[in-house]
């Protein structure tokens, strides 16, 4: 058994819970490994260690150098950010030390108790090819009591009953907690005295994310800190079973009891060369929540005695092991040298080095703008002189300037060399801003820059999704209480004076989902309008005789004084001409004022433009900085307000230039996009400053092309772009446009005819992306991939893609060197691309295989057939067309060719094969890589049961009465037993599907299913294993992947809140969203399925709404464009609305007055939009081509006959379906109040669809030296080296924000991890800084009503309840109720989550009876979701008690805490502290009912009495914030030295049990 599991069954009798330790003494972790412990490590005979080398040698990884780890076998995934973000339950362990441990905290020990069952939202961040999760065979053996999971080397039991001590008649129960089997190296050499080389094999085995650690602090130079403590993040997998679980029996030690032989390690020798590399991608992506027992009553004796050291035990958070980037999918790499991987491991360290060099290089300069004072500015060494130019843009000073060079004695910069490099540069240098002269481009960059900050406080960029705005609303519930200085003084005068009162909508109960407070509008918000017209003059462009003079441009202005201006930008600078509307004059006028600066000539001359510009720029720079950055991506937003249209001269220009293919930036020219991106490739990737530049190119480079790509596709759609071939179908066309290629989504020429037709060339855009981010990942030297995105526009799919050099000179049959372009009738290979492919397989996990061409000559290929090799004039050699990267999916297939007798039994179960739509189904890489990890702990398996029953064999042999053995003999038996093994290995490596016979190595064969690919006839037997490999892997995931991620949700380590965490929770398992329907029909046989409707309910809106998005591909295709709003209104209304729909009649009709010879008429009506196609859609017919889409792609029947009935069926929520398909079309609505439950007017108006815009998908490049800092940050966490982690986060924080910006997901994952550390130790204000900008972060770039905010809405809550704002907690909690509700409903776990916390600061805020109306929702939730009798139950049982307590209400009070004092005595026993804390709890309880009760009697009597008033306990600010930390997942356990010294020796006695008892094994 595991660590948690031994700490826990010896804490059970060790736990006492005293007042903190003395001063001066920091804590330890009692399990914390320290290079001056003298203990060993338990040993094992030096042969079968030399039997396991043997078998994988080589298993290091060196990003983790487990030589030093407390955990080796805690691998940290590699997923930093990704394209989705999933909300799970974690546990957070968040420990400080007991300050208050006399007095009132004392008499409230039953509320502060350590024993709780916590739960609360974690993300976790995927990214395509990233996250594996298995469940291996063992876990179907054991359902009812324990569940032991085997991954690889780790045993992880789920004990859903009593745990029972043997060596103490004392019960300690762990309900609704996942028991965890470590492999932990440096705490066994800490707690065994021999044995010593056992754990040395499992430095290297990969442990799965079922995680959770100990760790303890002792007193040292670096850690005597009161507020600061240790922790470690737990991996685990929750299995939250409730109290209505039958098996409630103790767990024997036949059993595999924690008494007997569960003791720390399990796991099978083999196991030992499994790469940690092959694990990198999201097996951490789930938490737990265990619950974690501890007394905290302190016996008087124990008072008495001697201050001891208290040891600080707690879990971890799971926030910690989240996964970051890597480049490359998992390969064997145990299979190679160590010594490679060393010099790895140096280079590594040495780029550690660097990024602390490269923090410390800030330093501070002086800036001095022409005519103004100078003003000191924060610089960092390694930002360039042009970024240092675009921060002085932004800068309130000098914000008006754009066209200006910098100086530095006299000497100008150069604007792409690093501030480091610049010759006498220090701290304290003075760089001065320098006027240059304008040119046209310079001018019409400063006319956009002066509009930009005109309209800096206009949301309706954001709105519009345009410029990269978008919106944020933290700020509205953040500044009510930042000017107050004193902490207590505020908490004071909040009580007193908070308004704490929720609006309607948020209280529980509530049905009114309204949608205004979405987007709230600011008490204090109002435009600012500095000028009524700013446009370009009809006098444009300059004649040849003013050019001669200078001028560049003319503008117009009108300002707020009504007063025309004509203005000319010259060379010079901008100043008044004469010129009028219809008379040209452009000579100076009065006054004849020459500025440098538009903002300061229009300053000059109207005192309304100085003073509104003078609040524009102070209101401007109050807003925090994440809230003006300009995000790398657009997000756009599915509701808007409605806005007026304004005049803008610059959007005008920009969007004419747009049309014109040519970039804003610089006019009339095209950008070398292809050029660009494989140029910022090829860029020399040796140092860290290299590989910084090399990243920060590509990002950037990428970020553009994305940006230009969206463009283009709108502009393809709306018909701005001329096409290649104008005479061809619109379908079929083909555009250029900016130097990017584009094609449409359709069956061109019917090339992928035998692939499905349009459908499949639907889906090969994304299969062919996906291949692209998988190579790009490898990122392998000299192989190059074209810069792809996939835009859907409008229900049209558009790919465009950067050309290939010469590839439009000739066709690309002549192009292709390698590959097929025609399914296998002519293949080419070329030994150049197989070479680079060559280095791609292993990685990707593609056999190297060989086919027939069309001379049925073999020839040899490292990809599927389909990839195509060209190369380019440009020398280089280019892969297109990766749409079979991954191995197909056999259970869905296009055509019947299967036969029966190959489908597995697993798969004919579940009643595949199915018919899919097209033949590019293909299985997930995170699906590869569990089903990969599964094969291996069976190889491992076979090996190692083989090897032993070898090597008993032997010494049985040895053992016989033989003469002098001969040393001819004794070689002649070594290679004899070498023989022995090799065929061992053999054996297992045939077993498991291995392509080699020598070691472990899985590959999958892309062409084996593949239409018209022909094989020799020496490769059918290769072909057919391979197959079957195929079939095996379609199998694991309907018996296994499905299955878990059931489990997952049950035990809520998997918490979906809409259909795109629903999604991530899918593709974590590696499962696709086309199993849906399977999910839900297993789903309907799970026991508990109630405390599944959540999963329930969000999956058959997904279904139901993709299900509809298909059908509205096609419907809005045959839509004229002047149609598209009144089409879009009548299909929703056909969708969610319960009226009988009629399409509107268009609001823009006209009449035309065109007059015939024959028949003159005053005007015929041109024909009627709404007798279109769309328009005869009805809301049956709609539904019923639902259902039958439901049922042909997802295999899912949907019983209900109308949409009104499924909603009533399932509490659907129309909102959150009109939220859903609008995210997913891209549709975007007026933000008003919508209702949908009127029966005789449509829901939606024409003018309530607001605009439809792109939905993009495209590659994610991100910081690979920021990964390594972030995975040696999780390992140092893991260690409890809380401060080393915070230093390395923000190290990587900062590469992070060097490469990417610091609006993007990994910049704000590192700024939860380091709000969290600082809330660990206690540092509230850094915390609350990290988590502001982690929120506002969330909604710039994730959606301000994404999961992922709600999340970090939630935390900051907390953390600002910690500091002392408690108003502002309050209304943070409210937004993420509001939120949540919006999204989810109020049926679903998190709102149980967030009414307890609600429930708590109330409390805390003396407001009883809104405390009282969350609490009891809580309690319903937390009763549905996790049972009735479960420990989460009876702790809310136990708050509303104290709340009843608190208002005097005893009875009441009495009645909950009797419910908890049952559930716990249940659950845990009569003898458990938890049932006596409850117990003396109703006592106290009991006796303040009492006393209440005579008194009550007394004055009803009217008899004096000399009885004491009864006491109404107020709830203390450290009361409730220790309940919000045990809310949301914060555990508190102390040791003793002396008992941290029993439970070692106990640990090291049951280690050594266990190792004895394998050994017979």
């Amino acid at each position: 058994m595991g660590n948690i599991v031994q700490c826990c069954h010896s804490l059970s009798k060790y736990f006492k819970c005293k007042d903190a330790p003395g001063q001066g003494e920091a804590e330890r972790s009692p399990l914390l490994s320290s290079e001056e412990s003298e203990c060993e490590s338990p040993s094992m005979p030096d042969d079968l260690e030399d039997d396991l080398l043997t078998i994988s040698p080589g298993g290091k990884y060196p990003l983790l150098e487990p030589e030093h780890f407390l955990f080796p076998d805690i691998i940290l995934s590699s997923n930093l950010g990704g394209d989705m973000t999933l909300v799970e339950p974690m546990v957070c362990l968040l420990v400080s030390e007991e300050e208050e441990g006399e007095g009132q905290e004392r008499s409230n020990r039953r509320r502060n108790r350590g024993f709780s069952e916590v739960e609360t939202q974690t993300e976790v961040e995927t990214q395509i090819g990233m996250g594996v999760q298995t469940q291996t065979e063992s876990q179907a053996d054991v359902q009812a009591q324990t569940e032991i999971r085997v991954c690889n080397n780790q045993t992880v039991e789920r004990e859903v009953n009593t745990l029972r001590d043997t060596g103490a008649s004392k019960e300690m129960a762990v309900q609704e907690h996942e028991i965890l089997s470590y492999t932990n190296t440096k705490l066994m050499e800490e707690l065994n005295t021999d044995e010593g080389n056992v754990f040395k094999l499992q430095q290297t085995t990969v442990a799965a994310q079922e995680n959770t650690d100990f760790v303890r602090t002792e007193p040292t130079q670096e850690n005597v800190t009161k507020s600061e403590c240790t922790t470690v993040m737990p991996t685990e997998h929750n299995n939250n079973t409730d109290g209505n679980t039958e098996s409630q029996t103790e767990v024997q030690p036949t059993k595999r009891s924690i008494s007997s032989t569960d003791v720390g390690v399990n796991f099978d020798p083999a196991d030992r060369g499994v790469d940690l590399t092959q694990q990198s991608y999201g097996e951490d992506e789930r938490t737990g929540q265990p619950t974690v027992a501890s007394d905290q009553n302190v016996n008087e004796k124990e008072e008495e005695e001697e201050a001891e050291t208290k040891q600080t035990l707690f879990l971890v958070d799971r926030l910690f092991l989240a996964a970051p980037h890597v480049k490359a999918p998992p390969s064997q790499e145990s299979l190679e040298d160590d010594r490679p991987q060393q010099c790895d491991a140096d280079k590594r360290k040495l780029s550690i080095g660097d990024a602390v060099a490269l923090q410390e290089t800030d330093f501070t300069v002086r800036i001095q703008p022409p005519g103004k004072e100078s003003f000191e500015l924060q610089v960092s060494g390694q930002m360039l002189v042009a970024e240092l130019h675009q921060v002085l843009m932004e800068h309130e000073i000098s914000c008006h300037c754009t066209c200006f060079s910098l100086q530095l004695g006299g000497i100008a910069l150069d604007s792409l060399s690093e501030l480091r490099c610049v010759q006498g540069i220090q701290d304290g240098a003075l760089i001065k801003v320098v006027e240059d002269p304008y040119t046209v481009r310079d001018a019409r960059l400063h006319l956009r820059h002066v509009r930009d900050l005109l309209r800096s406080l206009d949301p309706a960029d954001a709105y519009n999704g345009v410029n990269c705005s978008s919106l944020s609303y933290l700020t509205c519930y953040t500044r009510g209480d930042k000017d107050s200085v004193s902490v207590g003084n505020r908490r004071a005068s909040e009580k007193e004076s908070a308004d704490c009162s929720p609006p309607e909508y948020i209280l529980p109960g509530c049905k009114d989902r309204p949608l205004t407070p979405l987007q709230p509008l600011r008490d204090d918000w109002k435009p600012f309008q500095c000028l009524r017209v700013l446009t370009m003059s009809s006098w444009n462009p300059p004649p040849g005789n003013r050019k001669m003079h200078g001028d560049l441009m003319y503008l117009n202005v009108l300002t707020m004084e009504d007063k025309e201006l004509n203005i000319t930008s010259s060379t010079r600078g901008f100043y008044l001409n004469q010129s009028t509307t219809f008379n040209f004059n452009p000579k100076p006028a009065l006054p004849k004022i020459l500025c440098h600066s538009l903002v300061e000539l229009l300053s000059q001359v109207s005192p309304a433009f100085r003073r509104t510009f003078s609040a524009l720029q102070k209101k401007r720079v109050q807003q925090h900085p994440f809230e003006r950055i300009a995000a790398p991506f657009q997000v756009f937003t599915w509701i808007a307000r409605h806005g007026d249209h304004t005049l803008d001269c610059v959007r005008a220009e920009e969007t004419h230039t747009s049309r014109m293919g040519q970039d804003e930036q610089t006019a009339g020219q095209s950008r070398e996009w292809n050029e660009e991106l494989q140029g910022c490739r090829e860029l020399a990737r040796n140092s860290l400053q290299e590989r910084l530049h090399r990243e920060r190119s590509i990002f950037k480079t990428n970020s553009d092309f994305v940006a230009a790509a969206t463009r283009g596709a709108v502009a393809v759609v709306d018909g701005n772009v001329m096409p290649l071939n104008p005479g061809e179908a619109p379908h079929m066309q083909m555009f250029i446009w900016n130097n990017l290629f584009f094609s449409l989504g359709f069956d061109i020429s019917e090339h992928y005819s035998p692939l499905g037709g349009n459908t499949a060339a639907h889906a090969a855009a994304i299969c062919d992306l996906r291949g692209a981010q998988a190579y790009a990942s490898v990122d392998v030297e000299g192989l190059h991939t074209l810069g792809t995105a996939v835009v859907d526009y409008r229900s049209i799919r558009v790919i465009a893609q950067t050309i290939v050099p010469g590839i439009l000179e000739r066709n690309q049959e002549q192009s292709v060197v390698y590959g097929s372009n025609d399914y296998g009738k002519t293949v080419f290979t070329h030994p150049r691309f197989l070479e680079l492919l060559d280095k791609t397989s292993k990685p990707l996990r593609i056999q190297r295989h060989q086919v027939f061409d069309h001379s049925n000559s073999p020839v040899e290929l490292c990809s599927g057939i389909e990839t195509k090799g060209i190369l380019g004039n440009d020398g280089r050699p280019y892969i297109l067309d990766l749409l079979r990267t991954f191995p197909p999916d056999l259970n869905f297939q296009f055509s019947e060719t299967e036969e029966r007798m190959e489908v597995p039994r697993e798969c004919q179960i579940f009643g595949y094969p199915q018919r899919h739509h097209h033949s590019l189904a293909s299985l997930r890489p995170e699906l590869i890589e569990a089903f990969v990890q599964h094969r291996y702990e069976l190889y491992g398996k076979m090996v190692s049961r083989d090897l032993i029953q070898t090597e008993e064999q032997a010494m049985e042999q040895s053992e016989e009465p033989l003469s002098e053995p001969r040393i001819g003999d004794t070689a002649t038996s070594g290679a004899g037993m070498e023989l022995l093994r090799r065929n061992v290995i053999m054996k297992a490596c045939e077993a498991v599907g291995s392509v080699s016979d020598s070691c472990f190595d899985i590959r999958f064969n892309p062409d084996v299913c593949s239409p018209g690919v022909r094989f020799s006839s020496e490769c059918v037997e290769e072909v057919q294993r391979q197959r079957q490999l195929l079939w095996d892997a379609a199998a694991f995931l309907l018996s296994k992947q499905i299955p878990a991620v059931l489990r997952d949700c049950l035990d809520h380590s998997a918490v979906p809140m809409d259909g795109a965490t629903l999604t991530s929770v899918l593709h974590q398992r590696g499962v696709n969203v086309r199993y849906l329907g399977t999910l839900l029909r297993e789903l309907d046989k799970v026991e508990d399925r109630g405390r599944l409707s959540h999963v329930q309910r969000i999956s058959i809106s997904e279904v139901i709404i993709r299900s509809a998005k298909h059908i509205f591909r096609t419907y809005l295709q045959d839509v004229e464009p002047a149609a598209f709003s009144a089409a879009v209104s009548h299909f929703l209304n056909c969708l969610l609305s319960s009226s009988s729909c009629f399409a509107d009649s268009c609001s823009d009709e006209l009449l035309s007055r065109r007059r015939s010879r024959r028949r003159r008429s005053n005007g015929s009506r041109v024909p009627l939009l709404t007798d279109s196609v769309w328009a005869r859609l009805t809301p049956s017919e709609l539904w019923g081509r639902i259902r039958t889409e439901a049922g042909d792609y997802y295999h899912y029947t949907i019983d209900s006959e109308s949409i009104d009935d499924v909603i009533k069926k399932h509490s659907l929520q129309r909102i959150s379906l009109l939220r859903e398909i609008a995210i997913k079309t891209g549709i975007q609505v007026q933000l008003r109040e919508y209702v949908f439950e009127s029966r005789h007017r449509p829901v939606f108006g024409e003018e309530d669809v607001v605009n439809m815009f792109p939905v993009v998908k495209h590659l994610k490049p991100t910081a690979t030296d920021a990964t390594r800092l972030v995975q040696h940050a999780q390992v140092a966490v893991q260690q409890g080296l809380l401060k080393d982690g915070h230093e390395l986060i923000s190290q990587a924080l900062t590469l992070f924000s060097s490469v990417c910006g610091v609006l993007h997901e990994d910049v704000c994952m590192c700024l939860r991890l380091l709000g969290r550390i600082c809330y660990i130790l206690g540092e509230y204000a850094d915390a609350l800084s990290h988590q502001e900008k982690a929120v506002m972060s969330s909604e710039r770039i994730q959606g301000i009503d994404h999961p992922q905010t709600i999340q970090d809405y939630t935390y900051l809550a907390l953390y600002c309840f910690a500091g002392g704002r408690l108003s502002t907690s309050l209304q943070l909690l409210y937004r993420a109720r509001y939120l949540t509700l919006l999204v989810s409903g109020e049926d679903h776990p998190q709102v149980a989550l967030l009414d307890s916390m609600l429930g708590l600061v109330l409390h805390g805020l003396m407001e009883y009876e809104l405390s009282l109306k969350f609490l009891q929702n809580a309690l319903m939730s937390t009763s549905k979701y996790h049972g009735a009798t479960s420990l989460k139950h009876a702790r809310s049982h136990h708050l509303l008690a104290t709340v009843y307590e608190s208002k005097g209400e005893f009875r009441s009070a009495l009645q909950h805490e009797k419910e908890a004092f049952l559930i716990y005595k249940s659950q845990v026993g009569e003898n458990h502290e938890s049932t006596e804390e409850s117990s003396k709890y109703l006592q106290s309880l009991t006796q303040q009912a009492v006393a209440l009760q005579k008194a009550i009697n007394h004055i009803y009597r009217n008899t004096p009495a000399c009885i004491p008033p009864p006491k109404f306990s107020t709830p203390s600010f450290p009361t409730i914030l220790q309940q919000l930390n045990l809310t949301c997942g914060i555990i508190l356990v102390t040791l003793s030295a002396k008992e941290f010294a029993d439970l070692r020796t106990e640990m090291k006695g049951k280690e050594k049990v266990q190792w004895e008892s394998w050994k017979k094994t």
